[in-house]
């Protein structure tokens, strides 16, 4: 084997030939290889080339708020299709990044992939074999038996997965999509190209995607902070060695994630004092933080989302239940403290960092106890939508590793406010709505599947959902409202706001007061079932 070239970002684009399928590691700014991805953007630019690329995005590439990722290729006739399990997102007000001008105005066919179903995907091309059955995404938008993962009519003409028959069962089948270049990061490269990841919040998928590329005799390039000497990484921090890497790119300057140069409790280096980390401020979105963390039990291995939900490891922190249970999320870390807005997808103080191909195996099969997810619309079968807003498409990121979490998660806590645009209040420990929201988040129908509710009560999952009026579960008869907040009417400020009836079999309990009150609620985590 040669050893890798050490080459300009410029230099490195240069080798991407047309009509080429390009693999990018990343997760919105972390890990992305935004010097190479912006120098592709130049070269095609000023030369026309390369044209017609098809990108796989197994998490995202990119954000809104400093590392354009996807955004420097999103070009007509650059790119020809695009496959994410994510995308950028922002506010509202925003002008939408150029990708979901692109996804939105149907210039090119665009997928929303489960991200754990895409690295599967990358697995079974490394491997040479014809794809992956799997039932991640059985009955949502994932199912061609509804969008079949299209975000737009040129994807739905284009279809990438089909329902088929194996061993007396359904499965969803994905073809095996085989990439010719791989584009990655890492922190350090020696000269013979093996990669260290001591300054990274998160592996991500790397090592499968170079896998993939090499065996079928593509080009890996990996975008690094620095080039040392050839045997002076230690070898158990290696995590992709130079055999299977072509070209390394110095980029000195790579943030860390978004908007963070580099802070060292991210990549595990030190650890950050419990002190350090703010506590939410007492508020609506906090009372159902509170009530979200009422659902744990001791020694429980958690996943967490983005959201009202985030908050809920600094519910512990404030309550003096920090380390009560275990936090594992899709970037790849396990344990410490999952961190919020612009960090979100990493975690300061891990106990360890698992590359994302092995934490969505550990999803898929359900080896965790719960999931604490958002929701943006829940209908009368308790099926969610997180992925897809009409109105406002940029907004909603697509459904990222949301899908392979929830197929067969034991129990998953939604949490939302029950209405969008209300204006709330918390007085004297009871809720004041002081204005009822503009819409309805409680809906006949979801505008997408993002979680199916049939399929949930058919696999016996256990589903709560906490808003900032109510509690409600999903039962085989719909949706009981279980709880109701101090101040609320149940007539008019809860089954009024719903465009579907919602069951009372009995009066619904009394939420905590201690919910509804800024002093500590003396939060005790029950012990998980043997």
């Amino acid at each position: 084997m040669a050893f890798p070239r050490i080459l300009s970002a410029d230099e490195a684009a240069a080798l991407i030939p047309d009509d080429a399928i390009v693999t990018v590691s990343s997760s919105s700014g972390l890990g992305c290889p935004d010097e190479v991805l912006a120098a592709i953007g130049r070269r095609f630019d000023a030369s026309g080339h390369p044209r017609n690329l098809t990108t796989l995005h197994p998490i995202a590439a990119g954000d809104m708020w400093g590392v354009k990722g996807v955004d420097h290729i999103a070009k007509s006739g650059l790119l020809a299709r695009i496959m994410g399990g994510s995308y950028p997102s922002g506010p509202s007000s925003a002008e939408p990044p150029e990708i979901w001008k692109m996804v939105t105005g149907d210039q090119i066919p665009a997928y929303n992939i489960p991200s754990g179903i895409l690295f599967d995907m990358h697995r079974e091309a490394a491997a040479k074999r014809p794809g992956v059955l799997t039932k991640i995404g059985m009955d949502t938008f994932v199912d061609p038996k509804h969008q079949g993962c299209a975000m737009n009519a040129r994807a739905m003409a284009e279809p990438i997965v089909s329902r088929v028959e194996f061993d007396g069962e359904d499965w969803l089948y994905f073809r095996s999509i085989v990439p010719k270049v791989a584009i990655i990061r890492a922190t350090t490269a020696d000269e013979r190209g093996n990669l260290s990841y001591e300054h990274e919040g998160g592996y991500l998928g790397p090592l499968d995607q170079a896998l993939a590329v090499r065996n079928n005799g593509g080009i890996v390039i990996a975008q690094v902070k620095r080039v040392v000497e050839a045997g002076s990484l230690k070898t158990q921090s290696v995590f992709v060695p130079g055999i299977l890497v072509d070209a390394i790119v110095v980029a000195p300057d790579q943030m860390q994630t978004t908007q963070t140069v580099y802070d060292p409790a991210i990549s595990g280096e030190v650890r950050r004092p419990m002190s350090s980390f703010e506590t939410p401020a007492f508020d609506v979105a906090k009372v159902i933080a509170r009530r979200v963390a009422q659902e744990l039990r001791h020694g429980d291995a958690v996943n967490i989302g983005f959201g009202i939900s985030a908050n809920v490891p600094r519910i512990l922190i404030e309550e003096g239940q920090h380390g009560a249970v275990t936090w594992v999320i899709e970037q790849g870390a396990v344990g410490g403290v999952p961190l919020l807005e612009f960090q979100f997808g990493c975690a300061s103080n891990a106990e360890a960092i698992v590359p994302s191909p092995y934490q969505f195996t550990y999803f898929q099969g359900a080896g965790f106890d719960m999931s604490l997810l958002s929701f943006l619309q829940i209908d009368r079968q308790g099926c969610v939508n997180v992925s897809k807003l009409g109105v406002r498409p940029h907004v909603t990121a697509g459904a990222g590793g949301f899908i392979d979490i929830t197929a067969r998660a034991k129990r998953i806590v939604f949490s939302g406010y029950f209405s969008a645009a209300a204006k709330l209040a918390i007085a004297d420990g009871k809720l004041v709505i002081e204005k009822e929201g503009k819409v309805k988040k409680l809906v006949e129908a979801v505008e997408h599947i993002s979680f199916s509710g049939p399929r949930a009560i058919a696999q016996g999952q256990d589903i709560t959902y906490v808003t900032e009026r109510c509690v409600m579960k999903l039962t085989r008869d719909g949706i009981v409202v279980t709880e109701i907040a101090p101040g609320v009417d149940l007539e008019r400020d809860i089954l009024a706001q719903s465009e579907f009836p919602l069951l009372v079999p009995k009066p619904p309990k009394l939420m905590d007061a201690a919910l509804f009150n800024e002093a500590l609620i003396g939060l005790e985590l029950p012990a998980r079932a043997a």
